[in-house]
């Protein structure tokens, strides 16, 4: 028996790094794992299908998990997304917005476009599905389900002390911490907590 049998999760940028570290351990524990990503590189820019390799993984440890390659950053994406996890396993439980890209260079060489980028991606791709999955919670909240929910979102030290060249990253970060105290009072009603984590890993972002 895992400590997580019978939970269902959303992980967000899984097809690499630390959201792939997120998705198998959930897995590992028994929850069903709806594996995000879009398939592209750490500027962003093309695409792939980098979430079936995680979900392979997955099922050969004899996991449950399905692929996603909505763009969580998308409004409606990110409603799909929420939608195939409910519509295949039944349920939310577990939301971990861990989906992002870099484009890093000192502000007076940074264009709008590659600051605009990145806070589209960590800020909005961590409010959409926040905001999709609330709605799911709050809608069985209201025909008198009992349950818990689980948030946890992706900050870094770049958007608690700065890091040169990142002024785009570091303002989205620390965007999502405020975020997360923000949404963590509005859905403690519903049983939901709402956290953040700032981990730090060898990956493709941190080259």
């Amino acid at each position: 028996m895992g400590m997580l049998d019978g939970k269902v999760a959303i992980v967000t940028g899984a097809g690499h790094g630390i959201g792939r570290g997120h998705a198998l351990e959930l897995a590992k524990h028994g929850a069903k794992v709806v594996v995000n990503d879009l398939g592209v590189s750490v500027k962003g820019e093309g695409e792939g299908k980098d979430a079936d390799l995680t979900v392979d993984i997955i099922r050969e440890r004899g996991g449950e998990a399905v692929a996603n390659y909505e763009n969580v950053a998308d409004y409606e994406g990110a409603g799909r997304m929420v939608a195939q996890a409910v519509d295949t396993y039944g349920q939310l439980d577990v939301l971990v917005n861990n989906a992002g890209i870099v484009r890093d260079s000192a502000i007076w060489n940074m264009s709008e476009g590659d600051f605009d980028a990145v806070i589209n991606v960590h800020v909005k791709g961590t409010w959409a599905p926040c905001h999709h999955a609330a709605r799911h919670w709050r809608d069985r909240s209201k025909a008198g389900e009992t349950f818990t929910g689980r948030v946890i979102n992706t900050t870094s030290g770049a958007g608690l002390v700065g890091n040169f060249g990142q002024s785009n990253y570091a303002t989205a970060k620390a965007g999502i911490a405020g975020m997360t105290q923000t949404l963590s009072l509005e859905l403690a009603k519903l049983g939901i907590t709402v956290n953040c984590v700032g981990p730090a890993a060898a990956t493709r972002i941190t080259g």
